[in-house]
């Protein structure tokens, strides 16, 4: 027996499934990394070195506390200057046991980098540390930092942790930074003016991955 179809009818019908399909990619992306919502008493840890702890300048101007005033989250200053990754990756389960931390932004390895350490060994530090936030349920959100160059972007093991993690990253603006003096209060450190432009990219991709 033969069937006829209705391309018309055909045509009908698949329009109600094709807009399901779009709006699920609407909602959900396309498969990318995305944060889980943080509540109003949610807590972000700042973790790193000098970067986090806002050398340069006052506690007041670091990077955390703009970040706290921009989300109106708690965000604790977890910043040692001169910190190398394996000192990092000591302090961190302290870290962790101190606050009930919901997400993590982690800008470390910059001293390892600037020492001319070895940098397959600061990336196990820094993927030991993103494994001891994710086991705990606590999101990462990854910062690159250059390798020292005038030019360069992320070392490329930001990039391999990234990947391997799934973590939302940000491999351009530290080095951007580090490349125009207008942001800096040294030629490692930024100034008031980076440090805000730090906070505001940290806070653009809470908001823009579904944590705020």
């Amino acid at each position: 027996m033969m069937v006829s179809i209705n391309p018309a009818t055909t045509k009908m019908s698949v329009f109600p499934v094709l807009f399901v399909c779009l709006c699920a990619l609407l909602v959900n992306g396309c498969g990318g990394p995305q944060l889980k919502p943080l509540d109003s008493d949610a807590t972000i840890l700042a973790f790193g070195d000098s970067l986090t702890a806002g050398k340069g300048v006052a506690i007041e101007q670091s990077y955390p506390t703009v970040l706290s005033q921009l989300t109106g989250l708690d965000v604790i200053n977890a910043g040692v200057s001169g910190e190398i990754s394996k000192d990092g990756l000591a302090r961190l389960p302290e870290v962790l046991d101190q606050y009930p931390v919901d997400l993590m932004i982690l800008i470390e390895g910059g001293n390892d980098i600037l020492r001319n350490l070895d940098l397959s060994q600061t990336q196990e530090n820094l993927d030991q540390m993103i494994q001891l936030a994710k086991h705990r349920g606590i999101d990462v959100v990854l910062f690159g930092v250059p390798k020292k160059s005038l030019f360069s972007d992320s070392a490329d093991f930001y990039h391999v942790l990234a990947n391997k993690h799934g973590l939302i990253f940000d491999d351009e603006l530290i080095a951007d930074m580090l490349r125009s003096s207008q942001f800096k209060s040294d030629s490692v450190h930024f100034n008031q003016k980076g440090y805000y432009k730090l906070a505001a990219r940290a806070h653009e991709l809470l908001q823009d991955n579904g944590a705020l």
